[in-house]
């Protein structure tokens, strides 16, 4: 009977050059316990969900917003503030880093809930940022500031409701009734926006302390396999 080639198992790892005719059953075993652990530490990595679940930052509605507070900056920036004054360029940067830090802070979650906190707290700092400066706007100024109660405060405010908002949802209070109208209702969604923040930060807290972050995740892992 003919001699059948077997893969062998050279300083623990298979040779493909190397090769033996007569297998036996300590080869045998070798080889399939050795596949099995390959297969068992894939099944735990699987399980232990080692890279939570990231990204999606288009779904958040603090990311919508902030895509609204950029972009209405950037117009209110355009038709009330001089080009020439760095606060127009401050506006604008502080808009952009709100929006971003939501994005960044998102993509990093898989690795880092920590990052992801610090990144999403650089967002709802930079928009404390933009607030003041609108609120600085209406001071220097001598623009009344909008109340709570006011109408169009009320109005303004109940816009953050409606399905498939975007700047065109606020255009016309930006860009047709007169700067007041325009910084007032900049507060108010800024204000809107960073309530939103609030509350992610603080499930973001309380997911961490929870459940831990990548580094206690990949620790109970390699305990596991060990």
């Amino acid at each position: 009977m003919s001699s059948v080639s077997h893969p062998r198992l050279v300083n623990g790892k298979w040779d493909a050059t190397g090769f033996f005719t007569q297998p036996t059953i300590e080869n045998c075993l070798e080889y399939v316990f050795c596949h099995l652990g390959i297969v068992f530490a894939c099944l735990l990595f699987m399980q232990e969900k080692l890279l939570k679940p990231h990204g999606g930052y288009q779904k958040l509605k603090s990311y919508q917003n902030a895509v609204i507070v950029y972009d209405a900056t950037v117009k209110f920036s355009e038709l009330y503030i001089s080009k020439f004054s760095r606060t127009c360029d401050q506006m604008v940067q502080a808009a952009r880093s709100g929006k971003q830090n939501i994005v960044e802070g998102s993509m990093a979650s898989a690795t880092s809930k920590k990052t992801e906190l610090k990144l999403i707290g650089v967002a709802r700092a930079s928009l404390e940022e933009l607030l003041a400066d609108y609120t600085d706007f209406l001071r220097q100024n001598c623009i009344r500031q909008w109340q709570k109660e006011d109408k169009i405060a009320q109005e303004v405010r109940a816009l953050v409701y409606r399905a498939n908002k975007s700047y065109m949802t606020y255009r016309p209070y930006i860009e047709d009734l007169g700067p007041e109208t325009a910084a007032n209702t900049m507060i108010c969604l800024i204000h809107q926006t960073n309530y939103l923040l609030n509350q992610q930060l603080r499930q973001l807290a309380e997911q961490f302390l929870r459940d831990g972050g990548f580094t206690e995740r990949l620790f109970k892992l390699r305990q596991r396999t060990r």
